[in-house]
C-alpha cells in the first residue's frame, strides 16, 4: 500500500457452532484434575497425555494474530450451546512503502488474546464445567521491497519477525502436574512463557487510481513459525506455524457529496482468508469471508497534517459454523 499506513480495529461476535478442539479439553481436564478441582475418574484419560503437545497447542492461538488480517483484526468467537464468549483476538498494525524512489515497505503488527474457555467434562453419568483461561500477547514487524512488475502491480517479498508471551491462569496447578507427568511446563509453572518466531510473506499488490475510481487487490502468503523458550526443559520447547493465504480487494467510488473540501467515497471491501496446517480447524474452521461496506473522507486538506483518509466500513464476517458482524475505523497517512 503505497505510501500509506492504516489502523484497524473491529469488534466481531461470532457464534461457533463446530466442536470444540480435543487439545482444549484435555489441558483443561489435566489443569482442573491437577488443582483437585475434578476426581481422578473424571480427568484419568489425560493423565500422560503429550504435554509438549498442548504447549504447541497454546501457540497456535498465538498464529491467528501475528499478521494483519481483516478476518481475524479482532475476533470473538462464542460456544454454540451457551453463548459464552471464550475467545477474543484484537490487533493494531500498519503498513506503508517509504517512496517510489526507495521501495522500502515496513510493516508492524501488535495483538492480543484471551482464551476463557468453559467446558463440560463428563465420567459417563455426571457432567461438570471445567474453567480454563489463557492470554497471549505478540507484537510483529516486516521488512520488504517493492518490485514494479508493471506500473500498477507490485511483488512484495517480506521478512517477518514476532516477539510474545503466553500467560496462564492455571500456575497453581503446575506443581501437579509435574508430580502426575513426570514433566514440567515452564509457562504454566512460572505463570507465562516467553514466544519468538520468524518467517516471511509474499504479496501481490495490484494498485489503480482513477477520478471515477480507485481499486486495491492485495494477495498474500505468510508463512511464520513461532517457538517457544524454557529456561527450565528445553524439551518443552514447543512450535506451530502461521501459515494462511490471504485475498483483500478495496474499491472507493465517489459518492457525489463533499466534505472537509474533498470527495466522500463509498467503500467496498472483499477479503478470503484460508489457514494451512497448525491453524487449519485449530478453532473449527479452515476459511474465513469477509464483506464490508462503508465511508471514506479524505482529510488531507483539513488541520490535521499526518492524515489522509479515514474510513468506517461494516463488514459480515462468515465462515464454517461462524458468522458474525464488525464495525472497523482505520485511519490513512
Amino acid at each position: 500500500m503505497y505510501a500509506q499506513n492504516y489502523f484497524n480495529t473491529s469488534a466481531l461476535n461470532a457464534m461457533r457452532n463446530s466442536r470444540l478442539c480435543s487439545f482444549q479439553v484435555r489441558l483443561a481436564a489435566l489443569l482442573l484434575f491437577s488443582a483437585g478441582v475434578l476426581p481422578e475418574a473424571w480427568a484419568q484419560h489425560v493423565i500422560g497425555t503429550n504435554v509438549k503437545r498442548n504447549a504447541d497447542a497454546v501457540l497456535t492461538l498465538m498464529t491467528f494474530t501475528i499478521t494483519p488480517d481483516v478476518t481475524t483484526s479482532s475476533l470473538s468467537l462464542s460456544s454454540g450451546s451457551t453463548g459464552n464468549p471464550n475467545l477474543q483476538m484484537s490487533q493494531l498494525g500498519g503498513g506503508f512503502t517509504l517512496s517510489k524512489d526507495v521501495p522500502v515497505y515496513m510493516e508492524g503488527n501488535a495483538a492480543y488474546s484471551r482464551f476463557d474457555p468453559k467446558f463440560l467434562v463428563s465420567n459417563g453419568t455426571e457432567e461438570r464445567e471445567v474453567p480454563m483461561k489463557w492470554n497471549t500477547a505478540s507484537v510483529t514487524v516486516g521488512l520488504g521491497w517493492d518490485f514494479k512488475l508493471m506500473p500498477e502491480l507490485s511483488l512484495r517479498p517480506i521478512f517477518n519477525y514476532t516477539q510474545g508471551y503466553v500467560s496462564s491462569d492455571a500456575s497453581l496447578a503446575a506443581s501437579f502436574i509435574n508430580y502426575r507427568t513426570g514433566s514440567d511446563i515452564d509457562f504454566l509453572k512460572g505463570g507465562k512463557m516467553s514466544a519468538y518466531g520468524n518467517g516471511g510473506s509474499l504479496m501481490l499488490d495490484w494498485e489503480k487510481f482513477t477520478p471515477e475510481h480507485d481499486t486495491d487487490l492485495e494477495i498474500r502468503y505468510t508463512n511464520v513459525t513461532l517457538r517457544t523458550k524454557s529456561d527450565v526443559d528445553a524439551s518443552m520447547n514447543g512450535s506451530a506455524t502461521a501459515e494462511s493465504l490471504n485475498v483483500w480487494s478495496r474499491l472507493r467510488v465517489p459518492t457525489g457529496w463533499v466534505a472537509f473540501e474533498r470527495p466522500v467515497r463509498y467503500v467496498y471491501e472483499g477479503t478470503y482468508s484460508e489457514f494451512f496446517g497448525d491453524q487449519a480447524y485449530a478453532l473449527g474452521f479452515k476459511r474465513l469471508f469477509s464483506l464490508g461496506f462503508g465511508l471514506e473522507l479524505d482529510t488531507s486538506a483539513t488541520w490535521l497534517p499526518l492524515t489522509q483518509r479515514a474510513r468506517l466500513v461494516a463488514r459480515h464476517v462468515f465462515g464454517e459454523g461462524v458468522s458474525g458482524w464488525s464495525l472497523g475505523m482505520a485511519i490513512s497517512f
